[in-house]
């Protein structure tokens, strides 16, 4: 059975520690996890993490997270650098209750215009053909129409990030959280008039699948750490002001590409279509 790297449901929770402590957590989480496969043999097993967050013109995603709506969720499109050929994942992160479930789709970078134009999603668009994939693209595609969302805010932070081999447990800690206004979809790497999120904290963040192992609450316990709310987009826009980010002033217009015969409703029935052949046990 292959393994879930990308814990597509888990739990999840975040502490903001610092880099004193986080030195010392990293020291501690050796004898326990490796750096996962992204952050083997980089220096601080660190890279960099972008994020394109979409909201809608009145900011729902945000209200909704704001307002401490326990099932909500955000909108975001993910790159890790600028290269053409490398793809992007357009992304839900859904919180429901106390648990996390996160929907990836991997994308063609050259088909993001073209998408955030309003152009409706095809299976050209993915990376490579992947049935669950498509059927999370069509969904994202599905919250985005409803809000008619778009380009809000890039984010951009260095994750130092390690893992179990089967992958149940991971723990990140992000450092120079940045965030900008941005309503285009170039995916660039630079943060224009942005801010810093949490300055010089960094956001520990414990993600594990089943229950939390002994070893790890022992950590937590030894080292007193104490849980919080880091959300990088809400702390962000909070941060930078909602009329930063709140109404579009450049960039694209939503739903004026020229698009596909395809309306909305049928390929909402094909991401339902995609989901019934997966079945309950392949989600």
């Amino acid at each position: 059975m292959s393994i879930d790297r990308a814990q597509r449901q888990r739990r999840e929770i975040k502490y903001l520690i610092r880099e004193e402590e986080a030195l010392a957590v990293r020291s501690y989480l050796s004898s326990y996890l490796e750096p996962d496969e992204f952050a083997a043999g980089k220096p601080d097993n660190s890279y960099s993490v972008h994020s394109l967050y979409l909201d809608s013109n009145r900011l729902a995603t945000y209200h909704a997270a704001t307002n401490g709506e326990r099932n909500r969720f955000k909108l975001r499109i993910r790159y890790y650098d600028d290269s053409p050929w490398s793809p992007v994942f357009f992304e839900i992160k859904r919180r429901i209750n106390e648990g996390v479930v996160k929907q990836r789709a991997r994308v063609q970078r050259d088909a993001v215009h073209s998408l955030l134009s309003g152009e409706s999603p095809t299976p050209a668009h993915l990376f490579k053909w992947n049935e669950r994939h498509w059927a999370d693209l069509l969904e994202f595609w599905q919250l985005v129409e409803r809000l008619q969302a778009a380009p809000r805010a890039h984010n951009f932070y260095l994750r130092e990030a390690y893992v179990n081999a089967e992958a149940s447990v991971r723990v990140t800690m992000d450092r120079n959280i940045q965030i900008c206004p941005e309503f285009g979809g170039e995916l660039g790497t630079a943060i224009d008039e942005g801010v810093e999120v949490f300055g010089s904290v960094v956001v520990l963040e414990l993600k594990f699948t089943d229950r939390m192992p002994t070893w790890l609450i022992e950590m937590v316990r030894g080292f007193e750490l104490k849980s919080s709310g880091a959300a990088k987009y809400v702390q962000g826009v909070a941060l930078l002001g909602e009329q930063r980010v709140a109404r579009r002033r450049v960039g694209f217009e939503w739903g004026n590409a020229v698009t596909s015969t395809a309306t909305s409703a049928p390929w909402l029935d094909a991401s339902a279509a995609v989901r019934d052949a997966l079945g309950p046990n392949r989600q």
